[in-house]
Formats: C-alpha cells, sequence, structure tokens
C-alpha cells in the first residue's frame, strides 16, 4: 500500500480555508461533512447548491442577482449558468482598492522589484481606462497584449476588462507568424506591449516583430510601448505606436465605472495548441472564470490574504489568468519576467527567500531540470514562510516526488495540478487538508464530475481511462471565436462521448480519490509542460524547399517529452547539419524556441490515413514499441515500418 510522502499536521488542517468552508456549508445546510470525501460527494451531487454557496462564500460583487444557478445540471454541453446576473470581472479583482497593502512585485532577470499596493493599482488602472475610453474601446472590442509578465500587463487586463473589452495575450518570445495566428484571428484594436524582453541575460527587441504584426494585423489602430529594457524606446517606425507614459492619462483621483454584464460576458481569448490547424481561440466568460478560479485559489490552494503567491508564467499560458486572479483575494503577487535558470539555477529560490513567498507555482519540468543541476533549495535558502508548491504543465514524476520532499522542504503541500487552456482552471488539484501520495494529484476540484471512461464510456477506478467531466461546470468555454454554429467548440469536447466533457488525457482515479495523469491521448505535443500544436511547426517546414513532407511527435524521455520532427527530402536533396539547422532556425524565428525539435529525423514515408490526414499518434506508438490499432484507415500502413527500431531515437 502506498504511504503517503506528506501529511497535513492537525493544526494546518484546522487553519485551512477548506476546513472554513466544510463548516460553512454545515453551518448553511445543516449537514455533518465531516472530510473532504463527503464534501466533494455532495459539490458534484448538488451542483446548483455546491456553486450558488461558493457565489455566497466569496462575496461576488455583483449589481444585478441570478434568477437561476444552471439551466441543466445533467448535460455539460450549451448549459447557460447564473442566468440573470450582471457583474465585472475587473471590479471583483479591485475589491481592495482602498489598502495601501502591495498588490503585486514584479522583477525582471536584472531590474530592481518594483512594487505597486491595491491602491496605486487602482489609480493605474482608472488612467489606463480613461485613455481607453477616449481612444473609443468599447465593450466586446479586443485589447491584446505582446507582453512580459509585468505589472503594466495586469494594468492592462483590469482596464480592458472594467469597461467589458475583452483581453487577449501571448509572450513576447513568440515569433510573428505565432502571433499573428492567435491575434490575427481576433482582430485587436489595441495592442500593448514593451519595448523588449530579456531572458537568460540577454535582451531582446520587441519592436520589430509588432511592426510586422500591425502590418499583418490592420484592426491594430494603436500600440502602446511600455519601457522595460530602455526607458524610451525609439518608436519611430511604428505609426501606430506612443509611450505607455504618454498613453496613460494625467488626471488624479479618476474613477472607474465598472460596466456591468451578464454572468458569461468574454473576458479572456485564450489559445489551443493548433494540433489540426491554426489555433482555435477559446472564449472564457467572466463569471465562470472568476468562480473557478476564487475557489481553486481560496480552497485548493489555501491561499490566504496575508500570502505572497508566485507562479513561473509567461502572458501566453492560462496560469497567468489564474494567478492574477489572486488579486480577488487581496493577496500579494510575485511576477517574474526572465529565465528560472538566471542567474543561476537557484534563482526562483532566491525570490522565494528574498520575498517571504509562500506559495511557489511552476512547471514538472522545471523540477525535474532543478534535481539534475544539482541544487538543493532545503541546504542553501531559509524557505520558512514556503507552504506549498505546485506543479503544472505535464506530470510529476516519481523522481521529482521524492527530490521536493528530500531537497527542497519536508513540511510542504506539493500539488501536481491538471486542466488546462480549454477550462482556464483545473479539472484535478491539491488540497491542503489532505496527504500527498507519490504520482498523485490530491483530489478531483469541488464541483467537478471528473472521471475515467473507458473506451465504452463506463466510469472506472483504479483502471486508465479518457479524463471526462459528466456534469456542467461555469468555466467551460462560452465559446470559440468565429465558430459558427459551435460546430468546432462541440468536435474539441464532445464527439467521443455525447453530452459529456472529453480532455484529452489518459488518467487513472484511486481507490482514495486521487488522480494520475499519464499523458495526452491526442497528438498534442507537451515538451516541458508548454502544449504546442504540430500544425505550427509544419507551417515552417512547408516553407523549406529540401523538404517535401514532414511529421512531428513527441518522445517520452526521462519524465518529460522531446520533439521529433522527421522529414521527407525533395528528390535530389540531401540532409546534413547545414539542412537541419536551416529548419531549426526557420521554426525558431517564426514560432517560439519551445517548438524547435530535440531531433530531425529523415525518414522515406510519411503515413496518412485514407482520407488525407497525417497519423501522429500512430507513429508515437510505434517509437514507444506500442501496438497500432486500426491499421486498416491508412493509406499506407507500411510506413509505419520505417519508425521502429530507429537508432537515433535511442540517443
Amino acid at each position: 500500500m502506498k504511504q503517503p510522502l506528506w501529511e497535513p499536521s492537525d493544526s494546518r488542517i484546522k487553519d485551512a480555508n477548506m476546513t472554513n468552508f466544510i463548516n460553512y456549508v454545515n453551518g448553511k445546510l445543516g449537514t455533518n461533512f465531516k472530510d473532504y470525501e463527503s464534501l466533494y460527494n455532495w459539490s458534484v451531487d448538488d451542483i446548483v447548491s455546491f456553486w450558488s454557496i461558493m457565489w455566497e462564500y466569496r462575496n461576488v460583487i455583483y449589481s444585478q442577482g441570478y434568477s437561476e444557478v444552471v439551466d441543466d445540471t445533467e448535460k455539460v454541453f450549451g448549459r447557460k449558468w447564473f442566468e440573470g446576473a450582471k457583474l465585472n470581472f475587473a471590479e471583483n479583482l479591485l475589491r481592495f482598492k482602498d489598502e495601501d497593502k502591495v498588490a503585486m512585485i514584479f522583477k525582471g532577470e536584472a531590474s530592481e522589484p518594483q512594487r505597486i499596493t491595491y491602491r496605486k493599482l487602482f489609480d493605474e488602472v482608472a488612467r489606463i481606462r480613461r485613455s481607453l475610453e477616449e481612444m473609443g474601446i468599447k465593450k466586446g472590442d479586443r485589447v491584446a497584449g505582446f507582453m512580459p509578465n509585468m505589472i503594466e500587463t495586469v494594468v492592462a487586463m483590469l482596464a480592458a476588462t472594467s469597461m467589458g473589452a475583452i483581453w487577449s495575450s501571448c509572450s513576447p518570445d513568440f515569433g510573428v507568424q505565432g502571433a499573428y495566428d492567435r491575434f490575427g484571428q481576433i482582430e485587436p484594436r489595441i495592442l500593448f506591449t514593451a519595448n523588449g524582453y530579456s531572458y537568460n541575460g540577454k535582451l531582446f527587441n520587441s519592436l520589430e516583430k509588432v511592426k510586422e504584426l500591425t502590418e499583418k494585423i490592420p484592426s491594430i489602430e494603436k500600440v502602446v510601448v511600455v519601457p522595460y529594457t530602455e526607458e524610451k524606446a525609439d518608436i519611430s517606425s511604428l505609426s501606430q505606436a506612443i509611450h505607455y507614459q504618454d498613453f496613460r492619462a494625467l488626471e488624479d483621483g479618476l474613477s472607474i465605472e465598472f460596466v456591468q454584464l451578464p454572468f458569461d460576458h468574454p473576458v479572456y481569448i485564450l489559445y489551443s495548441s493548433g494540433t489540426t490547424g491554426a489555433p482555435k481561440c477559446i472564449v472564457h466568460g467572466a463569471g465562470g472564470t472568476l468562480l473557478q478560479h476564487l475557489k481553486e485559489l481560496v480552497l485548493h490552494t489555501d491561499l490566504k490574504k496575508d500570502d505572497t503567491i508566485h507562479y513561473f508564467t509567461t502572458c501566453g499560458w492560462m496560469m497567468w489568468n489564474w494567478l492574477v486572479s489572486a488579486l480577488a483575494v487581496g493577496s500579494t503577487i510575485f511576477l517574474f519576467d526572465g529565465s528560472p535558470f538566471y542567474p543561476d539555477a537557484g534563482a526562483q529560490f532566491q525570490h522565494i527567500q528574498d520575498f517571504q513567498i509562500n506559495i511557489f507555482g511552476t512547471s514538472a519540468r522545471y523540477v525535474a531540470a532543478l534535481e539534475q543541476a544539482g541544487v538543493k533549495p532545503g541546504e542553501s535558502y531559509k524557505l520558512d514562510h514556503l507552504k506549498s508548491i505546485l506543479s503544472t504543465g505535464s506530470p510529476l514524476t516519481l523522481e521529482s516526488f521524492h527530490f521536493v520532499y528530500r531537497d527542497i522542504k519536508k513540511d510542504l503541500c506539493l500539488s501536481s495540478i491538471s486542466g488546462g487552456t480549454d477550462i482556464v482552471s483545473c479539472f484535478a488539484l491539491g488540497n491542503p487538508t489532505l496527504p500527498v501520495y507519490p504520482e498523485e494529484l490530491q483530489c478531483r476540484g469541488l464541483g467537478m464530475k471528473v472521471e475515467a471512461y473507458d473506451d465504452y464510456g463506463n466510469s472506472v477506478i483504479n483502471e486508465k481511462g479518457e479524463l471526462v467531466c459528466s456534469k456542467p461546470f461555469p468555466s467551460r468555454p462560452v465559446y470559440f471565436w468565429n465558430d459558427e454554429n459551435n460546430e468546432k467548440y462541440h468536435k474539441a469536447y464532445f464527439e467521443k462521448f455525447p453530452g459529456v466533457w472529453a480532455h484529452g488525457d489518459y488518467v487513472l482515479i484511486t481507490e482514495n480519490g486521487g488522480v494520475i495523469i499519464y499523458g495526452r491521448s491526442d497528438a498534442t505535443l507537451n515538451p516541458g509542460g508548454i502544449r504546442i500544436g504540430t500544425a505550427e511547426i509544419y507551417t515552417q517546414v512547408d516553407t523549406i524547399q529540401e523538404v517535401v513532407d514532414s511529421l512531428v511527435v513527441g518522445q517520452k524521455v526521462d519524465g518529460d517529452e522531446r520533439v521529433l520532427l522527421f522529414v521527407k527530402l525533395a528528390e535530389g536533396a540531401t540532409f546534413n547539419d547545414e539542412l537541419e539547422k536551416k529548419i531549426k532556425t526557420t521554426i525558431r524565428q517564426n514560432t517560439t524556441p519551445r517548438h524547435v525539435p530535440a531531433k530531425v529525423i529523415p525518414i522515406a514515408d510519411i503515413p496518412y490515413t485514407i482520407n488525407g490526414k497525417k497519423v501522429e499518434v500512430a507513429v508515437r506508438q510505434v517509437i514507444h514499441n506500442e501496438a497500432v490499432k486500426n491499421k486498416e484507415a491508412l493509406a499506407n500502413p507500411e510506413a509505419l515500418d520505417y519508425y521502429a527500431n530507429l537508432p537515433e531515437l535511442q540517443e
């Protein structure tokens, strides 16, 4: 029987927000829940009561109440939540506007830390909001950020959403094509960008990329340039550009009239990985995002108002959206831009020590890289304040679980969490009142009826299956952008098991309610926990004359996944170091460094289905020595033989 790596003390359980919530529910309903299991079962059996109590428990700010929590408690697709309610997302995040407590701390690789209080944050948002109004931005307009993870990014988001505009962002290490594939679809009217960014001690200019973007996206009327790597960059080449200082309103004491909107009014547009074409634009509603984040931050992460929380993320990952919702709790958020290993491998733990961070979130790849680098943070840094580490992006390996408790800190809640861009939140995550078992996510999220389905749609325990959510939840996407009749939306999640959300992960739900993630069940790449779509790589390889066809898959190596690119060469072309460099450089320049394959391998043929689709999943199965099903669906099944036992895959 598995032994826990950590168990919360009696005092930790007593002081946990989760315990407070159990007591609140018992007092409200006259129930007698004593543990998480009974609370969870109630939350998914009676989702109407659970979500209405969450609304009340976290004191959602609203101008008009709701008439109904949800219109159908069984089917996930197309449900209407909190009908009749009117609220504003930014108003809820700025509820502590009169406090002089520090709201955010920003630290760049080589820059001095910057701090902003809740009072000052409100003032800054009000100034940018006034400027957006003067520009004519209105409800439903898109405002985009091509920004590092800095204070001004959060200010711009709050200013936009305070007036009902929709925020969307990606990080500046995206290539022009990668950013265009996203922003080009949603046609933003205004683009916020920093003049540059830093990574691993090097400075990069963003304005050249922005110039190309504005040429490709005619909807962009204005580019607001935030100073970062230099005080006042030369923006003369950008006809639409204005410095942040000049854009920002000068008036003091501005108020904000928070536009009151329906529960499902769009607040964020996030993007799928683009596996089968251009990234899907996933639209998330204000109310569902807010409620789900409050539930996860307060109850599952045990975030308190006095805590400082840091998640190592960029603005192109949904964990940024998740992190900034901590403002609604009144906590302090630590923002960081740069490499987590700069100036040395212990840099993040130096921040944890110096800024007394209580909750630290990162990727599973980072934890593994720490161990490989021989870093032992528990010996080198004072981590007294650190009470939780969160990990996501890919499954946390058994070795990493042991590393955390051996070499970082024995007494902390290690919360491996999993969900995604699709729901801007989690299906399974941590719990400060439960033990931590190796390889397991501690529990399924409250109000989320998460199950593992076998191929026949039967719910199974202690058996691998497809992760599904079989009851509606408020943080599902409102819709996909430019998706007529919700066809792409329905196809993405509801084709496999009609009426039930199928997420695309293979999981096992244990007898004690924990969850083990075995990776994606589709062809999405996931190196280092960053989801990457194969189509984004194909688009670049297709521009190389020496290559007539290609195929991209992920290979599991040392608890992570590396990207493999197989290339079928044009007649007369020769594969050599020069061609490999050309391919990698093309991908790097037009997407992101994360898209660059670990290996480029020449191959004689690419397998296709009869109806003309590349069969990435089948190749992935071959290179992992797994059986390939449905070979009869292939037009050229003999092509799979080329991928078996390749010596390059053993290196």
